[in-house]
Parts: structure tokens; sequence; C-alpha cells
């Protein structure tokens, strides 16, 4: 697993050793980051400077490489504290950590974020395990803790053969499916 593009393009990252995680592949993280910034006619973001939080994070693949892109600052939220570890490795051998917050929480019932969350977030990725409708409860949370930013991208990766209901608040932009991922991406507007 390594960074896809930006300042730290190849940068080899840590993965998980005797945990489960399923992080992102580095050809579908490249596909969804094509997507992004080439393939989305509605939304005017931009990864530059962006706040990013990257919920059910595992290695922290998909925050890193916004950073990597030029996002300002990334949060991380997982419920598993070897995720997290895994993450902040990521990070200090990216020597970024002083642009990431981590948050060892349940994302499906989230509070209001800190102060050092930089949040309201224009950019938010959700990648939840699959087949256990958790990225709906987690989507709803952000949106109702004031997690996201009005006009903020929302990525969320389910299961192929996975339905995702959202709130009137959210439309979809676009949807794709790689093999056994799909991935939906999700304009809010407040």
């Amino acid at each position: 697993m390594r960074i896809v593009a930006g300042r730290f393009k190849g940068q080899r990252l840590h993965a998980s050793s005797g945990i489960e995680i399923r992080p992102t592949p580095d050809r579908v993280r490249e596909a969804i980051f094509n997507v992004i910034l080439h393939g989305l006619k509605n939304w005017k973001g931009s990864l530059n400077h962006a706040f990013v939080i990257d919920v059910f994070a595992g290695t922290g693949s998909l925050g890193l490489e916004t950073l990597s892109r030029g996002a300002a600052h990334a949060t991380f939220i997982d419920n598993s504290s070897a995720s997290l570890a895994i993450t902040k490795k990521n990070a200090e051998k990216l020597d970024v950590w002083q642009n990431i917050t981590l948050l060892n929480l349940d994302a499906t019932q989230l509070s209001p974020p800190p102060l050092s969350a930089k949040a309201p977030c224009s950019l938010a990725f959700l990648d939840a395990p699959y087949n256990m409708k958790l990225s709906e409860p987690a989507l709803a949370d952000l949106e109702c803790r004031g997690w996201l930013a009005n006009n903020a991208l929302v990525v969320i990766e389910i299961a192929a053969k996975e339905n995702l209901s959202f709130s009137s608040n959210f439309s979809t932009l676009e949807e794709r499916t790689y093999g056994a991922t799909k991935v939906v991406f999700l304009h809010y507007h407040a």
C-alpha cells in the first residue's frame, strides 16, 4: 500500500498486522481521487487547504492521500486503537503528524466535533465494514452533529450490492463500482 499521488507519491504506508482492516486498494484510491479531481461536474470544492474527515479510518490511507494532495488537516475516526496506532505511524512516517487529529470514537454515535478536528469539514470519507449498515448512521451523525460544511463532498465505500439511504440534504453526484466495492459521491447542502 502506497500514496498514489502528490508530494508523498510512492511512499509506502504501514498496513495492518493481526487486526481486521480492509484498506482501500491503491487502484481504487487512485480511481476515487481521479473522480474527485476530474469527474465531478457539480462539486466546486478543492483538495487544496481542505479540512478532511476519514471515518472508519483503518490505516488512514484516504485521509493521508488528501494531505499528500494539498489538504490542510485530516481528522481520523475509528473505534479501534490499533487502527489509529497504524494511522499515527503512517502520519509520522510522512511527517504530517502535526496536521492530523486522531479520535477513538464509535462513528455511529458521534458527538459534536472537538476544536482539534477543524470542523466543519469540506471533504469526508466513510469506509465502514461492508454489509453491516454502519455508513448510514455515521453519515447521519456527521450531518446533524456539525461535522460537515455546506457544499461538502462525502465519499462512501460500500459493498457493490449494498444499498445506501441518506437525508434529502445529500444528493448523489456519481456512483462507481470497482469489483466488490461501490463508491458513492454525495454533495451535502445544508
